[in-house]
């Protein structure tokens, strides 16, 4: 296995060293760091790359998230299939907008505190013990409220997500593959999420219960796309003259009955 460490990284960079420049001076300069798919298993400490904003190590061997508090200008981190089964040591990257762990151990999504940039989570696919699903830390959640724009828990045996109501500010949505079952909970969530304009929840058994996609639509007049389809303005309109039209025919139908009880009332009392 290999180590992530500054001499291997100097000898990996496409970055020349000036003739004058220090080892230290040179580390510095480095913005980019690519080890994707390198064997590596451990990330050492690679402080003295202060100026790193991108970080790809995905398609390595890496447990444990370390080594990574002092990059404070990180804004993109790529560990998606690894090994990793907690999320830690991250809450210092101040600046992070994007993280990518997909296809790892993670069990539950915590540790994100204190990341108030954070713009894009993706966390798909993650082995699970058997008959085990995904599940939400409420603080993080929290913390994520105003930030996060773009959230995709796919593949992650996921039945309920009624808990993402607190992020505010969700506009794309990407959880195909679960277990979710009921359109209330998701028309409970879209009456919630005001700015969500696309979702995907393609292969939930939800998608096959009547009526799932119209029910979706005229819940919520942000979204735009629905499992890949665009919804056409014309087929909102549609849905919502149809839904007028349904209700006002249940209101003549009260009104009607609550008609015919007064009269037959009437008709008693002229009786007696």
């Amino acid at each position: 296995m290999v180590r992530l460490t500054l001499q291997l990284i100097a000898k990996n960079s496409i970055l020349k060293l000036g003739k004058e420049e220090t080892i230290s001076q040179y580390l510095k300069k480095i913005t980019h760091i690519n080890f994707s798919d390198k064997n590596i298993d451990a990330i050492e400490d690679i402080s003295l790359c202060k100026n790193l904003t991108v970080l790809y190590l995905y398609d390595n061997h890496i447990s444990e998230i370390t080594n990574l508090n002092y990059a404070s200008n990180l804004m993109h981190l790529y560990l998606q299939n690894n090994c990793i089964s907690c999320i830690e040591n991250l809450r210092s990257l101040k600046k992070l907008e994007k993280l990518y762990l997909g296809r790892n151990y993670i069990a539950v999504i915590e540790g994100l505190e204190g990341l108030e940039k954070l713009r894009e989570l993706h966390v798909e696919s993650q082995i699970l013990p058997l008959g085990e699903k995904l599940l939400f830390d409420p603080r993080t959640l929290h913390s994520l409220a105003k930030s996060l724009s773009i959230l995709n828990i796919s593949n992650n045996n996921i039945d309920d997500i009624r808990d993402l109501e607190t992020l505010e500010n969700l506009n794309q949505l990407t959880a195909v593959d679960n277990q979710l079952q009921h359109v209330k909970d998701l028309e409970f969530l879209l009456e919630k999420l005001l700015k969500l304009w696309k979702m995907d929840l393609n292969g939930n058994p939800v998608c096959l219960k009547p009526k799932y996609r119209d029910r979706l639509i005229l819940m919520s007049k942000s979204l735009e796309f629905l499992d890949g389809k665009e919804i056409k303005n014309m087929e909102r309109q549609f849905l919502m003259n149809w839904k007028a039209s349904k209700d006002a025919k249940k209101i003549n139908k009260k009104r009607n009955i609550k008609n015919e009880d007064g009269s037959n009332l009437y008709i008693s009392k002229q009786l007696h």
